[in-house]
């Protein structure tokens, strides 16, 4: 079975209920929710929380929920943890991580990378784009000859389930799916929440529910 994951805990201190604060008109979650739910290639997806009122807003939108132990909902806690923990309750075979803190993708994304997964026999596959950034003062050559390298942006993992039982989640061929720029910008704080807002609004207009 291909299982979809969105994992939302409600404990987020940089931007307070994050996870269902609205942007373009939605909740963020309901713009992961909805990109799940038009996948033709998920067999199940379920929301994974701690949160009563997360698990609420998610069900309004059509997602199925499975609870999360408080103690997997620290900021201490991993994902790797949370995703091991929901394997004992929900079996599966390959597991598709949509983090909704990445609400920016393209129609037929997770499909993309599903089939990419397939195809090249990967036990997993990353979401991002190239990136030549460099730390200051470790690199004079000028900007065209810098060394790119592929730099994963929390949008979409498809990862082989025995890898994250075993406790890893990127063990073994790794591929990846570059995607559009505006795709790459994860939420990790206010500029980053208006920015997405400001690509959703564009991307999407009338979306308000």
């Amino acid at each position: 079975m291909i299982l979809g994951v969105i994992p939302a805990r409600g404990g987020s201190k940089g931007i307070p209920k994050k996870n269902i604060r609205p942007i373009a008109g939605k909740p963020l979650i309901a713009w992961t929710i909805e990109a799940a739910q038009e996948s033709r290639l998920l067999d199940r997806f379920v929301v994974s929380t701690e949160d009563p009122e997360i698990a609420r807003v998610s069900r309004s939108w059509g997602a199925e929920i499975v609870d999360r132990p408080a103690e997997l909902a620290t900021d201490t806690a991993t994902t790797l943890s949370v995703l091991q923990d929901l394997l004992t309750k929900v079996p599966a075979d390959i597991v598709v991580l949509l983090q909704c803190t990445s609400p920016v993708r393209t129609p037929g994304l997770i499909d993309r990378c599903i089939e990419k997964y397939r195809a090249t026999g990967a036990d997993a596959v990353a979401t991002g784009y190239q990136s030549s950034l460099f730390e200051w003062g470790t690199y004079s050559a000028r900007r065209q000859e810098l060394k790119e390298f592929f730099h994963d942006d929390g949008n979409v993992y498809v990862i082989r389930a025995e890898n994250i039982r075993n406790g890893d989640l990127f063990a073994g061929k790794r591929e990846t799916v570059i995607v559009p720029r505006e795709c790459s910008f994860e939420i990790d704080d206010e500029f980053d929440f208006w920015i997405n807002d400001q690509i959703l609004q564009k991307r999407n207009p009338g979306t308000a529910r």
